[in-house]
């Protein structure tokens, strides 16, 4: 779906397009034409490619998607393509992918299962003109580090959940099942993080340093700050995985204690009944030869010796915390 196709000169806006118009406005000095796309047709893709003379290559790898975030180069077009992360009502993440086309007079941007499209972006641009008029490389950074903001949201909030996951830890209520299970979901949302970051990290990287593509000169400074953006949820990202992995292994270690908890009362239990099994099955033997069963007081003495025992037995786990 085409949502929007505006031209732009030295920095303004020019006029809204048709498709059929682009070629035409390719040709004129200090244009360059933003198109935007939504989940395209194969048609709609294959005309735009043919409008801006697209390498087949990065045609195909927009048409099927599922890409890892890369940057490539075919002669002076940029191809990138970055992921989307949104959050779902149910708690996990929403994984799009936005493919962008990126030449000396034109930006296509192509939109797959991602709900928050980029008007902001555009809104930002036009009131930019003296920076919008460097032309397509500043909406290629501006698209960029529009992505990487929305980064930021959802690593705020993986912190919050790991808050009151830790939280929770530490709650005679809380289920230690469930937290495992809690904590093992949030440890793939990192990595589902992870993998739209790194990549993302190193493709920047070529955009301010060594041979900077001609369509992003004078640019370092910007592409850099996105750069040092994705490092900066980079190292959040080790942090939160440590802690996640301290939060397992307490989570596991408290489980492994209440397990111990349970053992040591059974036992105590366990020696609480022993002992009086123990005499009351000596004196079941019935043997001739046991005086203390023709006692007259044997049977009320026994039971106050079990007792005691009990007695003192509870006394002494009670104090080194077994009951």
């Amino acid at each position: 779906m085409l949502i929007n196709c505006v031209a732009y000169h030295n920095g303004q806006k020019l006029a809204d397009l048709q498709q059929e118009d682009i070629h035409d406005y390719l040709q004129r000095p200090d244009t360059f034409v933003w198109v935007a796309l939504r989940d395209p047709e194969p048609a709609e893709l294959d005309a735009m490619a043919a409008q801006f003379e697209l390498h087949e290559l990065a045609v195909e790898d927009a048409r099927n998607g599922h890409q890892r975030p890369k940057l490539e180069e075919y002669g002076e077009v940029l191809f990138c393509v970055l992921q989307t992360l949104e959050p779902t009502e149910s708690g996990e993440l929403r994984v799009g992918e936005v493919d962008l086309f990126v030449g000396p007079n034109f930006v296509l941007s192509i939109r797959n299962d991602t709900r928050k499209g980029f008007v902001s972006v555009r809104d930002r641009c036009e009131h930019e003109p003296e920076l919008l008029q460097i032309g397509a490389g500043f909406v290629f950074y501006a698209l960029i580090d529009a992505v990487v903001d929305r980064y930021f949201a959802v690593m705020h909030q993986l912190e919050d959940e790991l808050d009151e996951l830790e939280e929770r830890l530490f709650s005679r209520k809380s289920s230690a099942r469930r937290n495992i299970e809690d904590l093992y979901a949030l440890k793939r949302k990192l990595v589902t993080v992870s993998h739209a970051v790194v990549p993302l990290h190193e493709a920047v990287g070529r955009l301010h340093g060594g041979r900077v593509p001609r369509v992003c000169g004078g640019l370092q400074n910007y592409y850099r700050d996105v750069d040092d953006h994705l490092a900066r949820i980079i190292r959040s990202l080790e942090s939160q995985r440590d802690m996640l992995s301290t939060a397992i292994q307490v989570n596991l270690a408290m489980i492994s204690l209440d397990d111990s908890s349970v053992s040591k009362k059974l036992a105590a239990y366990a020696a609480l009944f022993a002992v009086p099994t123990m005499i009351a099955g000596i004196y079941g033997m019935n043997f001739d030869n046991m005086p203390e069963l023709k006692s007259s007081d044997g049977y009320p003495l026994t039971l106050a010796i079990m007792l005691v025992l009990d007695v003192l037995l509870w006394w002494r786990f009670k104090k080194v915390g077994w009951l």
